[in-house]
């Protein structure tokens, strides 16, 4: 289970943080009026998360591992 997890955490983390633009498009872009593009603010946040979660599940795995 927890190998499952990691795995999820790390890929997800790997998603923001290479491309936050797809985080945008599924979770905040029915919120905007327009709708064109989501804030530089959102996309620092978003791959400073995706960071933090990549960190953690490669983490994760290493104890799984050791």
């Amino acid at each position: 289970m927890l190998l499952l997890l990691s795995l999820f955490v790390t890929v997800f983390g790997l998603c923001a943080l290479l491309k936050p633009e797809w985080i945008w498009k599924l979770t905040e872009s029915w919120k905007s009026n327009d709708a064109t593009e989501p804030s530089d603010i959102y996309i620092f946040s978003t791959r400073f998360g995706g960071v933090m979660s990549t960190l953690a599940g490669i983490g994760c795995l290493l104890v799984f591992f050791f």
